[in-house]
């Protein structure tokens, strides 16, 4: 079966939580945002499982709304924790 590779971008505490500022991982074709976040829990655990439950994603700068979107074709997920500001 085929795969897709995806660059996975951390910002902030999604950073901070998983311990690298971005990283790639390869799924098999037909992934979703969805299993791309599973296999995020699986690797870095229940911290960045928490940070996740409250993130935003941009694929390819684009917001997702619907985490069962492809992300075949696409090069970046980035993972965007609610931001505070004053």
């Amino acid at each position: 079966m085929s795969t897709v590779t995806i660059e996975v971008r951390y910002f902030a505490a999604a950073r901070a939580a998983a311990g690298v500022e971005a990283e790639k991982i390869q799924l098999e074709a037909g992934a979703t945002v969805d299993d791309v976040l599973a296999a995020l829990r699986a690797e870095h655990g229940a911290e960045l499982a928490r940070v996740l439950e409250r993130c935003s994603y941009l694929l390819d700068e684009v917001a997702v709304r619907d985490r069962s979107t492809s992300v075949s074709g696409a090069s970046t997920l980035d993972v965007l924790p609610p931001f505070a500001g004053g």
